[in-house]
């Protein structure tokens, strides 16, 4: 790169995601997944794939990341240990699966997928809103834990309930 074209890649940054403990912030950057300290500092790519790899999302330990990759054609949830190596495939799903956080225990991560709604809570069918879903950290069968658009959701501090963005319409997410 020659230094202009460098400053304009570092535009395409974005999904930031603070570590638990506040030393190290996890990124998109280009399709891969980065790390780099708070405090400033080379970051240290923890993906390298030809596939597009966002969403980075911290366990609550510290030691996993999870993230989104369309590595298989449609995003999937992934792990990666927060040191780097090899990336686990959690989700399989055809529809897009996005993660946003993961469980107070660590044993699952909630993530947001346009499946089917469960009839009971069918606001009304219409295939563009997610419902939030939870997934075991080591992969297995998706669960609905609300039908409601619940994006950007994370637990609350204690554990006992769940915050989250709620999306009424069709508005652009980057306005």
């Amino acid at each position: 790169y020659t230094s202009s074209n460098a400053q304009d890649y570092t535009l395409w940054m974005s999904y930031p995601s603070i570590s638990p403990d506040g030393q190290f912030i996890a990124f998109s950057y280009i399709g891969n997944i980065f790390k780099v300290n708070a405090q400033g500092g080379e970051a240290i790519p923890l993906t390298t794939h030809a596939a597009h790899d966002y969403m980075p999302v911290w366990s609550k330990d510290g030691q996993t990341i999870a993230f989104a990759s369309d590595r298989y054609g449609n995003f999937d949830i992934f792990t990666i240990p927060a040191i780097g190596g090899n990336a686990s495939r959690v989700s399989y799903h055809s529809a897009h699966d996005y993660p946003s956080d993961f469980s107070p225990d660590g044993q699952h991560i909630l993530f947001a997928s346009k499946r089917r709604d469960d009839v009971k809570y069918a606001q009304f069918p219409y295939g563009r809103l997610s419902e939030l879903y939870e997934i075991p950290t080591t992969g297995g069968r998706a669960k609905l834990v609300t039908s409601v658009t619940a994006e950007n959701a994370k637990y609350n501090y204690e554990g006992s309930a769940i915050i989250y963005q709620d999306k009424k319409g069709y508005e652009d997410p980057w306005r």
